[in-house]
């Protein structure tokens, strides 16, 4: 089933591959406006290579990936953010030596609206009020989840109109998963922000999501709305555990 939303990001039969090895072989995805969309899937499924097509550090040598309509395979990393697309990467991957407050500001370092990334810091502080009492504090000195925290902050810093979050759950306690996604359920409802989650933990995803996709071996093998995965059979026996 396809987005009902205007589409903002689209992969279009797209096929990418690391030297001889093809790892997305011919996969379409849609993530419309406003909308959450989960991306399901084991390791070596081809997660990782749908978020570094999507930030431009691959590029497919076959199909498309489309930005509002326009084809941007070639675009530069730089550009996509510049245009609304902002990550919340695995592991946080935040500067451990910085600050919270100089790592928030890293996420602002594209825009010049210096009155709207005001704005905005204090828009994060108020979503995330730990930041607030940690800003002054390095970030490599705080708790997983604060981390978290700490890196959704900063893809909100640079305003986004997408935002791809890989594997959100890791590493975190399952009290902190749940108030993680709460988070971006929060966001997007809030600020219309679409949010593309990369995930293994199937439930937690999809318990937020509109719709959601399934990559097996570089193919997207099924696809739906949340309740619809949430009623496959063969998806509940593979990722929920469930007989």
């Amino acid at each position: 089933m396809e987005s009902a939303a205007k589409p903002l990001l689209e992969f279009r039969q797209v096929r990418t591959r690391y030297g001889r090895i093809e790892i997305l072989k011919g996969v379409d995805y849609t993530i419309g406006e406003g909308e959450i969309v989960c991306l399901l899937g084991g390791n070596a499924s081809g997660k990782s290579t749908t978020m570094k097509t999507i930030l431009g550090i691959v590029r497919p040598f076959a199909g498309e990936v489309l930005l509002d309509g326009a084809v941007i395979n070639n675009m530069r990393t730089a550009e996509r953010i510049k245009r609304g697309i902002a990550t919340v990467p695995e592991n946080r991957r935040l500067f451990p030596r910085l600050t919270v407050l100089e790592n928030l500001e890293m996420g602002a370092y594209t825009r010049t609206d210096k009155e709207g990334v005001k704005a905005d810091l204090e828009e994060v502080y108020r979503l995330f009020p730990r930041l607030y009492e940690r800003r002054n504090q390095r970030a490599g000195t705080m708790s997983g989840g604060e981390q978290q925290m700490a890196a959704f902050g900063r893809a909100l810093m640079s305003s986004p109109r997408l935002i791809i979050m890989d594997e959100p759950s890791m590493g975190l306690a399952p009290a902190l998963v749940d108030q993680n996604f709460e988070i971006i359920k929060r966001i997007n409802e809030e600020r219309g922000v679409a949010i593309f989650v990369v995930e293994q933990n199937a439930r937690a995803a999809l318990s937020i999501a509109d719709r959601g996709y399934v990559l097996q071996g570089g193919r997207v093998v099924i696809n739906g709305t949340a309740q619809e995965l949430l009623d496959n059979d063969e998806l509940r026996r593979a990722y929920l555990g469930e007989m």
